[in-house]
């Protein structure tokens, strides 16, 4: 795939942007500010940004509880995010939601989904819309290693290949499902190989290389167009910080993480090849930081300045008003 300057800038622009967004909320949740829990993606911003990029704004998309890459991805609104974080009712979900439910139906984002594997038979659904009605738009699910044990990641799996519905089931390998290392969990080395007992393509890549992960889904969205059907994705990949904040992540060594930070950054890496390819310049990446500062500082004004739901709003929503 030859991508021109401009793009891959732009693809450098949103995975520093992803980067950035999860570091404010670990800073704002560390300081008490954001409620809940939130689960970061740092370390795995190339297959968010490397699918997200195949797809047109009219594509579906859902995601899991370590979603904010996948919707800054797909376009969303930064303060609207930071403000759903925050719990403020300018937020996209009144700030009743929070990080694990954020949705934007004008975007293709469905939602993201605090049920492990909970995405896939809504996007699969989604996938069936689609066909019935005779669009050429795509359904991608992302979820985590953990999911992809899941009875219900079978059970779309399987309907979406009978039916050749136009659905990506990317599944970000990063190598634990919470605290359970990938390795122990699945009987299969390659997630991916899972998917020729459905009939459909399956491929593994490098979660981390975002150029490679942008080809391999081109090359599903392709197939799902043009009525081939489903596809699976397995982005092999790794999450630097805990599956929770506040994970103390006995179950791996702080050598193991600093080995993946320090050779396997998705960031540093596409960093490295766009320098090398004289395509980003300091001057560049100095401008395009500060860009994202004045607006993560502007997303972070909005939601502080953004008043709480009021109490008597607590049950709006839930049900269909007579």
């Amino acid at each position: 795939m030859k991508d021109s300057p401009e793009t891959l800038l732009s693809l450098y622009k949103t995975m520093v942007t992803i980067r950035q967004f999860e570091t404010m909320a670990m800073e704002y949740f560390a300081a008490g500010q954001i409620p809940g829990f939130i689960h970061l993606s740092i370390g795995q911003e190339a297959s968010a940004v490397g699918v997200c990029s195949a797809l047109r704004k009219d594509d579906y998309i859902s995601t899991t509880h370590r979603g904010h890459g996948h919707i800054i991805a797909k376009g969303a609104d930064l303060k609207r995010m930071t403000a759903e974080l925050f719990a403020k009712v300018t937020g996209y979900c009144k700030g009743k939601g929070g990080s694990m439910h954020i949705a934007d139906f004008s975007l293709g984002i469905l939602g993201a989904n605090g049920v492990v594997a909970g995405g896939l038979p809504i996007m699969t659904g989604a996938g069936l819309s689609i066909k019935l009605r005779k669009t050429d738009q795509v359904s991608v699910v992302f979820f985590g290693d953990g999911a992809s044990n899941r009875g219900t990641v079978h059970e779309a799996m399987n309907m979406a290949a009978i039916w050749k519905l136009p659905v990506i089931f990317a599944v970000e390998n990063n190598q634990f499902a919470s605290t359970t290392p990938q390795s122990y969990a699945c009987s299969v080395g390659d997630i991916c190989t899972r998917a020729a007992g459905y009939g459909m393509p399956g491929v593994a890549v490098d979660g981390n290389d975002v150029l490679a992960v942008r080809e391999a889904a081109t090359e599903a969205v392709a197939r799902a167009r043009a009525g081939e059907g489903p596809s699976f994705l397995e982005n092999k990949t790794y999450r630097i910080r805990g599956h929770v904040e506040g994970d103390p992540q006995k179950y791996r060594t702080q050598e193991d993480i600093a080995a993946w930070q320090e050779e396997k950054d998705p960031i540093n890496r596409f960093t490295r090849a766009l320098r090398k390819r004289e395509i980003l310049t300091e001057e560049i990446s100095n401008r395009i930081a500060e860009e994202i500062e004045a607006e993560l500082e502007a997303a972070v004004a909005f939601a502080k300045e953004s008043p709480f739901p009021a109490p008597e709003s607590a049950m709006e929503d839930l049900f269909v008003n007579p």
